[in-house]
């Protein structure tokens, strides 16, 4: 994921334990820069659940942050 270049949009997962807390998603995002981000399976079981708004933070003026009405 790291290596990829000229990415528009990019879906990131993010919930443990399968996939990347937070703080890695946001870490690759920073490192490819995509335009925009939408972070997303960041709700799971209670013990797993992710902040998609410290994702933002994290992400920082890397790539725009956009959020989806997944869970509405």
């Amino acid at each position: 994921m790291r290596a990829l270049t000229g990415i528009d949009l990019a879906f990131v997962c993010m919930n443990l334990p399968f996939t990347m807390p937070a703080s890695a998603a946001a870490d690759a995002v920073r490192e490819f820069a995509p335009t925009y981000a939408y972070p997303y399976h960041y709700r799971g079981r209670d013990d797993g659940t992710q902040d998609p708004q410290e994702f933002a933070t994290l992400v920082g003026d890397a790539s725009e942050v956009k959020f989806g009405n997944w869970y509405g």
